[in-house]
């Protein structure tokens, strides 16, 4: 809502392009070097902390890495913040909000005049 839609279409496009040839890539390597990649997946999750729950085996998640639904996790949240974004003197982006009462509803709600 932030940016003007023929200019959030671009970007779009351009996270596509930029979420595909790295979903791409990423499939080629741990077809290739399966062993490698994993090590770099494992490493990146002991330094977020997720490697070390003791339930989680990196045997069940290091496979969903460059799959298809990875790849559109990922371009929905990358799409998402797009729209989360604004430019100086065009208009706020509608976020949902949630009222101390519970309710949800968009920031333009609040907007007067």
């Amino acid at each position: 809502m932030g940016l003007p839609w023929p200019r959030l279409w671009l970007k779009r496009l351009w996270v596509l392009l930029q979420v595909a040839v790295h979903v791409a890539v990423g499939k080629v390597l741990l077809t290739l070097f399966p062993e490698r990649v994993t090590q770099h997946i494992l490493s990146m999750g002991q330094q977020t902390g997720m490697a070390k729950n003791p339930r989680f085996s990196h045997d069940n998640w290091v496979p969903t890495f460059f799959s298809t639904q990875y790849f559109w996790f990922v371009l929905k949240v990358r799409w998402q913040q797009l729209e989360d974004m604004t430019e100086q003197g065009s208009l706020a982006p509608n976020c949902p909000v949630v009222r101390l009462s519970g309710q949800t509803c968009n920031i333009w709600d609040f907007m007067q005049g």
